[in-house]
């Protein structure tokens, strides 16, 4: 786990986005679609930033569940030093994940912000924020009971997300005119259009399913984790 997010460019983001646009959906679990289906329900079955948002303050739950566990995991194991060292190395991968996902968020804040929208208490405090406290509970406990359903349900989100991006930019072919200016360029790497910016977080999402679609055949400490 962890892989390293660098800036693509535009005609390998391209190439990407017509991969996942050829690609079908996961089969996604119950749990799954009904998040999916709720947050249709509440915010639309049209993408929007504001959704987006949304999806982003939840897509960084897992990977605190599962940095959660795993230090608790350390604290059992230190009499170990190797597996130690093999739990804080998934540590270490999930942070990146989590990372990655803040930066999605802080964009699309910065997005949101520019654009002039103004937040509402429940469907832009309240709601986020119990969506995240409900999906944090159901992943840490899918992964104390079993790794592999955490693992299984964050791949069926991940690849969600990362339908949900690029087909918002395949609608919006004016987004490739707009160029991308923001005060995380820096940090999340330089893209010239709006457009080329959402293929990048798609891509960003179908790496973090990739990764749990890997952890699904390995995902207990002491099993062998793909490198």
């Amino acid at each position: 786990m962890g892989k390293v997010y660098l800036p693509q460019s535009s005609e390998v983001l391209k190439a990407a986005q017509a991969e996942t646009l050829d690609r079908p959906r996961r089969s996604y679990s119950i749990a799954a679609r009904g998040l999916f289906a709720s947050m249709d329900l509440i915010y639309g079955r049209q993408g929007s930033l504001r959704k987006y948002r949304v999806l982003e303050i939840v897509a960084r739950v897992p990977y605190q569940a599962w940095e959660n566990v795993a230090y608790v995991a350390i604290t059992h194991t230190s009499s170990t030093p190797e597996f130690a060292r093999e739990i804080h190395d998934r540590v270490v991968g999930t942070r990146a994940q989590q990372d990655n996902e803040q930066w999605h968020l802080l964009i699309l804040e910065e997005m949101l912000h520019a654009s002039g929208h103004r937040r509402t208490l429940v469907l832009d405090r309240l709601v986020p924020q119990i969506a995240a406290f409900v999906y944090y509970q159901i992943s840490w406990l899918l992964y104390t009971m079993s790794p592999g359903w955490s693992y299984r349900l964050n791949a069926d989100f991940e690849d969600h997300a990362e339908h949900e991006y690029m087909e918002w930019v395949r609608d919006r072919p004016e987004l490739d005119s707009q160029p991308w200016v923001s005060v995380f360029v820096d940090d999340y790497g330089r893209h010239e259009t709006v457009g080329d910016l959402f293929r990048s977080i798609g891509n960003d999402e179908r790496i973090h399913k990739e990764e749990s679609e890997e952890m699904m055949a390995a995902a207990r400490f002491g099993d062998r984790s793909p490198k």
